[in-house]
C-alpha cells in the first residue's frame, strides 16, 4: 500500500509538471488543452468504476457474499464522485472554448443521463434499510446500468453533430495528438486509474 501511494503521488507531480510546463499549446485550442488531461482521465476512471462495479454485482449475486456488495456500492459511488469531476471540467471547458457552461451538446446530454442513472442507484441503497434486499436490487440495477455505460458514453455522442473536440482516437483507429501530449495525457489515465485502485483499498468498507 505504501508503494502504491509513493507511485501515487510521484505520478501526480509528475503529471502536473509536464501539463503546465511541457506540454506545447493545441491548435485551435492553445492552452486551454491542458483541461484534456484532467477531464480525460476522470471520464476512464467513471467508467471503469461502473464496469467494476456490475462486475462485483455480479459476484454477488452468484455467490450472496457480503464483501461483493460492498465492493460495487464503493465503486459506484467512486464512479459518481469522478463522473460528476468529469462533467465540472467539461462544463468549465465548454464555458473557455463556447462560451456557455452547458448548452446540451451530445456527449453533455449523455454523461448527464449517467449522472442520473447511478444517482438512483446510490439512492436507491439509501432508500432501502434491509441489507439483503438492498444489496440483491443494487446488484441487478448495477448490472442493467452498466449496459447503458458504453452507449452513453461511446457509443451515442459519436452519432452526431457535436461541437465537443474530437476523440483522441479518430474515426480511422488512429491517434490524432501530438507525442507530447499523448505521454501526458497517458500518465494522467494511469495516474488516475491508480487513485481508483486506492480508494478501493481502503479497509472496511461500508455499503
Amino acid at each position: 500500500m505504501r508503494i502504491l501511494n509513493i507511485g501515487i503521488v510521484i505520478l501526480t507531480f509528475a503529471v502536473l509538471y509536464m501539463t503546465f510546463f511541457i506540454v506545447p499549446p493545441a491548435e485551435g485550442l492553445g492552452y486551454l488543452a491542458r483541461i484534456i488531461f484532467f477531464h480525460v482521465p476522470m471520464a476512464w476512471v467513471s467508467v471503469i468504476a461502473f464496469i467494476m462495479s456490475a462486475w462485483w454485482s455480479v459476484k454477488y449475486i452468484k455467490k450472496r457474499e457480503r464483501c461483493f456488495d460492498r465492493l460495487a456500492a464503493r465503486s459506484a459511488a467512486i464512479g459518481f464522485f469522478f463522473v460528476i469531476l468529469a462533467t465540472v471540467s467539461g462544463a468549465i471547458f465548454s464555458k473557455l472554448t463556447w462560451g456557455a457552461y452547458w448548452n446540451w451538446d451530445p456527449r453533455q446530454t449523455t454523461i448527464f443521463a449517467l449522472i442520473l442513472l447511478y444517482g438512483a442507484y446510490l439512492t436507491l441503497r439509501a432508500a432501502i434499510a434491509n441489507e439483503e434486499s438492498r444489496a440483491k436490487i443494487s446488484a441487478i440495477y448495477a448490472c442493467f446500468s452498466c449496459i447503458t455505460v458504453p452507449f452513453l458514453m461511446f457509443i451515442i455522442p459519436r452519432l452526431y453533430f457535436s461541437l465537443h473536440p474530437s476523440p483522441i482516437i479518430n474515426e480511422k483507429g488512429s491517434v490524432d495528438m501530438e507525442l507530447t501530449m499523448l505521454f501526458t495525457l497517458v500518465l494522467a489515465v494511469i495516474d488516475a486509474t491508480l487513485i481508483y485502485i486506492r480508494l478501493m483499498k481502503r479497509k472496511n468498507p461500508d455499503a
